[in-house]
């Protein structure tokens, strides 16, 4: 225990709030130095470092060290410095200052020792990200953000009243491991599996991500669904009921990508699709598991930071986003296409890359537990996402038809962030002890096994292959994928535009209403004061008294209000 921690988030919010009132020549320095802060300040916190505080009677941990916090807030860290870098040229000012305090609110939420602090920083995500959406100033973007706020402000009242209800059982506000058996419980998991990307709401990934800048969908990609895994692994580890649901998004993700034509609907989609497999980890519960999920979810920040990177400078160089008009780009985009595929091919967990030497991890967890069904449908999916995401994606963006566009690659900032993730993506392929040695428990295990290289490489060869012999299947056309989220947004739509008509009804008899009392005061004015108008006579005293109380009344309203 010590007398005050600073959490290391807090760095970035103060970052943030100087983005809002800086010189755009101050930015780039911020961009650094803020990210750089929060890590020194991770990595100088003493381990199991807990600062207590007492609020309301109860026992408050603000700021709390874990290996697993250090660990997310490293990459959260890593992840706002190369999305600062990749921003910097075309970010608005609304933008940095949201994606900041985004980064800042979700480091903080890894360094959360109780469940109200935890929930502060939750919001501030929700919120954060909501401006970071909104500042594509877009129409698009626009409604994609309310739908957004919308479902986290639904998710966040799920989260209160669990916590709620937690602390009324308990008596503690303190963020501890539970067990999904109380109402209360059941609340708060499906408050951190709504930010997750779960069933019924796994759509408002791919609705919403796709729409924000070609740098904002790089920030978005990486802070909500993975401090969902955060808190999963810290609260809900081994509950059970996470490995169908888990499974349940991996192969959502996959048949929504192969059938999409947006480029970053594609990898909206793969979000969801890699989050189900740390999801299954964190089922799991054992310790390969959850290092499994945790190491994954490190890398996945990395390698899908990256793909969104090249998507985004696509984007930004051609104004298209679609997979029907892009093609060709290889050769006027040479870089984007290089890093783009190193970032496709770790997604792939293809050998030397860091997919592979994490991912992995969690098929060896379910093999251990003897969990074969289990085992057998991650096998599969990792086939899927080397359809969608290792092949697809790639191919259609830079190879495929010559779409005849010419772009140049983008400005040197951002193949400076792509540049330093694609590095990271092969380093912790190559050498993946350093991140081994960042997990939550010891680590035992080996990657780069024969039985391991051969079955991968197989996977990785059929899988391409039956890529190209369906090709003209996996061609897209102009069509629109319907999801869950067409139930629901079309009840709120009738709901809302029912509301709005009985609104409308309302106020036309309310002013009818007025105009009919209106009418009958000016007809007894004139009956009272005689045919010549209401101003041409005296007024008698009872009347100017009864206005003088009027007026007298409403004056003290005013002042009150």
């Amino acid at each position: 225990m010590a007398d005050f921690l600073f959490s290391p988030g807090l760095w970035l919010i103060l970052g943030g709030l100087f983005f809002a009132i800086t010189d755009r020549r101050a930015w780039l320095l911020l961009i650094v130095v803020a990210p750089l802060l929060a890590l020194l300040t991770v990595w100088l916190m003493p381990f199991d470092a807990v600062w207590s505080v007492s609020f309301l009677g109860h026992e408050l941990q603000p700021v709390k060290s874990t290996a697993t916090g250090r660990l997310f807030a490293t990459v959260f860290s890593l992840m706002a410095l190369a999305g600062g870098i990749f921003a910097w040229r075309i970010a608005s000012r609304l933008e940095l200052t949201a994606a900041y305090a985004y980064a800042g609110s979700a480091v903080c939420v890894t360094f959360a020792g109780d469940l109200l602090t935890l929930f502060v920083f939750w919001e501030l995500m929700a919120l954060g990200s909501t401006l970071v959406l909104w500042a594509a100033s877009t129409e698009a973007a626009r409604k994609a953000s309310i739908r957004y706020l919308q479902l986290h402000l639904f998710g966040g009242m799920l989260l209160i009243c669990g916590i709620a209800g937690h602390v009324i059982t308990t008596g503690s506000v303190l963020f501890e491991p539970m067990q999904a058996d109380t109402l209360a419980h059941w609340l708060i998991l499906a408050g951190f599996l709504l930010n997750a990307g779960a069933p019924p709401f796994s759509a408002w990934v791919a609705d919403a991500y796709p729409e924000g800048s070609p740098s904002g969908t790089v920030f978005l990609s990486a802070f909500t669904t993975k401090t969902a895994v955060f808190v999963l692994i810290m609260g809900f580890a081994g509950t059970w009921a996470l490995i169908p649901i888990g499974v349940y998004m991996i192969f959502y993700g996959i048949i929504y990508a192969l059938l999409e034509n947006d480029m970053r609907r594609i990898l909206a989609y793969s979000i969801v699709n890699q989050v189900g497999f740390m999801v299954v980890g964190v089922g799991i519960g054992t310790e390969m598991a959850l290092n499994g999920a945790a190491a994954h979810a490190f890398a996945h920040i990395i390698y899908k930071g990256l793909l969104l990177m090249s998507a985004g400078a696509v984007l930004y160089r051609t104004g298209k986003r679609k997979c029907t008009d892009l093609g060709g780009l290889f050769q006027s985009m040479p870089w984007t296409t290089l890093l783009g595929t190193i970032g496709a091919l770790a997604i792939s967990a293809f050998p030397f890359t860091s997919g592979f030497t994490t991912k992995s991890m969690i098929a060896q967890a379910a093999a251990d537990q003897h969990l074969m069904y289990v085992w057998f449908a991650l096998a599969a999916a990792s086939a899927g996402v080397f359809l969608h995401a290792g092949i697809k994606f790639p191919w259609f963006v830079f190879f495929q038809k010559d779409s005849g566009l010419r772009p140049p690659d983008p400005p040197a900032n951002m193949l400076l962030a792509m540049w330093l993730f694609a590095a990271l993506c092969i380093g912790l392929g190559v050498w993946a002890e350093p991140l081994y040695a960042l997990l939550p428990f010891p680590v035992t295990y080996e990657a780069y096994t024969g039985a391991h290289l051969v079955a991968q490489f197989q996977l990785l060869l059929f899988a391409g292959l039956a890529f190209f012999v369906l090709l003209p299947m996996m061609k897209r056309t102009l069509t629109i994928t319907l999801d869950f989220d067409y139930f629901y947004r079309k009840f709120f739509y009738m709901v809302g535009m029912e509301f709005s008509t009985q609104g409308e009804r309302t106020m036309a008899r309310f002013g009818q209403y007025v105009d009919r009392q209106w009418q009958r005061l000016l007809a007894s004015a004139f009956r009272h004061h005689g045919p010549q108008g209401v101003l041409a006579r005296s007024w008698p005293t009872g009347s100017m008294v009864i206005w003088v109380a009027v007026l007298l009344g409403l004056s003290l309203l005013l002042y009150y209000a």
